[in-house]
């Protein structure tokens, strides 16, 4: 069955106003979305900002009377704007009926990293049988290897001698970075997430990849047992990488080595400098407007 959608373009200030009369119109659902490509890439704790020019979508049942619909809205938007030349432009239009998950799944393609490392989707054929070949079902979890920051992760592993080493993917999502340290050669890998839908992905990506469960266990952070691994890979945040810094550093033995990422550039040299108290950092490596930072335990 088709959908109808109507869009508006508006301000921060309007854009709640204007999903209250979407939805008095007799909408199933309100977006929000940027309309000029303007980034928010962390906000402050308990915040939910809006772009500068934010488009609000309302999605209507096919049976929906749209004329009857514009005609309200446009009558009601008047109660918001005194001025007539500052009323925002509705548009209409109709939304084809697709299967959106095999839309999704039909624009993720296997990708390489490194000289012999693949990530494939579970519904594709591997492209190089004899390469080491991760297979992934992201599912609602984090982590496919499209981001910038999860490229930066895998090429960094698909470099590494990781033959025989305990490994910890904090903030594993997917478990695309802690089965990769796995099929590149790790012994055992720890997953630690604050998601039970990231714990659930991952435990059920081991499976898809014929690995035993008992070599990545999972863990909510509170729950992590008292241990030190040659390798810990964390692709989060800033803010919560600030924070964490003590407790991964207490995670990692003697000469280990730490992978961050989920950083900008400009974000680099604070959370580098921090570090710095307990490992030797590295220089960074960047990609888009993301980096990598890498360092080795004192």
């Amino acid at each position: 069955m088709p959908w109808l959608q109507i869009k508006v373009q508006t301000s921060p200030d309007h854009a709640e106003q204007y999903e209250d009369l979407l939805l008095a119109a007799g909408c199933a659902a309100v977006t929000y979305q940027d309309s000029e490509d303007q980034p928010i890439f962390e906000p402050d704790l308990g915040t939910t900002p809006l772009w500068n020019n934010t488009t609000v979508t309302g999605l209507f049942a096919a049976e929906h009377d749209l004329e009857e619909t514009m005609g309200l809205l446009l009558v009601a938007q008047k109660r918001l704007f005194s001025d007539s030349t500052a009323y925002p432009h509705f548009r209409s239009e109709i939304l084809e009926d697709k299967d959106w998950e095999r839309e999704w799944m039909s624009h993720y393609h296997p990708m390489q990293f490194g000289e012999n490392f693949w990530v494939c989707p579970s519904w594709c054929d591997v492209p190089d049988a004899a390469a080491v070949n991760l297979m992934l079902d992201p599912g609602l979890a984090f982590g496919t290897g499209t981001h910038p920051t999860t490229a930066l992760c895998l090429e960094w592993l698909a470099g590494q001698r990781l033959e025989g080493e305990q490994v910890i993917d904090y903030g594993c999502g997917s478990g695309i970075l802690g089965i990769a340290a796995l099929l590149l050669g790790a012994q055992t890998v720890v997953g630690v997430d604050i998601d039970p839908q990231a714990l659930q992905a991952t435990q059920d990506n081991l499976v898809r990849n014929q690995l035993s469960t008992d070599r990545l266990p999972v863990y909510f952070p509170e729950a992590v047992p008292e241990l030190q691994v040659d390798t810990l890979v964390a692709n989060i945040l800033a803010g919560p990488l600030k924070q964490l810094a003590p407790t991964l550093a207490a995670l990692i033995r003697p000469g280990g080595k730490l992978l961050l990422s989920g950083l900008l550039h400009s974000q680099g040299e604070e959370v580098s400098n921090h570090y710095s108290q307990w490992f030797e950092m590295e220089p960074a490596a960047s990609k888009e407007e993301w980096i990598r930072l890498t360092g080795t335990r004192r």
